[in-house]
């Protein structure tokens, strides 16, 4: 099984939307058994520290040019004010290498932008911030007809979700990798999303 998660970090990251996912990924304390936690790796522009949106500074661990696909489960793109500039022109390259090679790409929010300008949305199912968020922020954008109005789209090896839906997100792709059984997925995502302590005992229930 590949055991690197890439999470791409930069400048404005906005932290809170793979908050979720990257806990679960890392600690592993909800897996199927037998499975090991997945590694992240934070991967930035070049090894410059960055300050992500809730002001914590990250040492990327590599640059982008350093991800190696054969090792790669997944590729993780979280939301950030500078997705419309071509300072991430690199890691959409990457993104759409990892595409073409089947490995998992999650974007959130704003990373989505940076997908529907380079193409990769035009003609898979996706969605966004909002389907008029697309249009005003990406004159490249043609993928009007594969736009779906869901908290988080899967399509292939692709994954989508809009900034206010980091839960979602973070069952998609964690159901993509195939690390948690479905019924401890559906248990997480209740106690999460309802709030309500009998889904706690369901989700140690399903693990034991």
């Amino acid at each position: 099984m590949k055991s690197t998660v890439y999470l791409y970090v930069f400048d404005t990251m906005a932290d809170w939307e793979i908050g979720y996912l990257s806990a679960e990924l890392n600690s592993g304390r909800y897996y199927r058994k037998g499975l090991s936690p997945l590694k992240i790796v934070t991967v930035g522009i070049d090894n410059t520290p960055v300050i992500t949106m809730g002001g914590i500074k990250i040492l990327p661990d590599i640059e982008h040019k350093e991800c190696i696909i054969e090792d790669a489960a997944a590729l993780i793109l979280p939301g950030g004010n500078t997705w419309a500039e071509p300072i991430h022109n690199p890691i959409l390259k990457k993104a759409e290498e990892f595409l073409r090679e089947d490995v998992i790409v999650g974007a959130i929010c704003g990373a989505t932008i940076g997908l529907a300008e380079s193409g990769m949305l035009n003609k898979r199912w996706h969605t966004s911030n909002d389907l008029g968020f697309l249009k005003m922020t990406c004159p490249n954008y043609a993928g009007e007809m594969y736009y779906k109005q869901e908290p988080a789209v899967t399509d292939g090896n692709l994954i989508t979700a809009s900034g206010t839906a980091p839960l979602e997100f973070t069952v998609h792709v964690l159901k993509k990798l195939g690390l948690f059984s479905l019924q401890t997925l559906d248990s997480w995502y209740n106690l999460y999303y309802t709030h309500d302590p009998k889904y706690f005992y369901e989700l140690i229930s399903s693990i034991q």
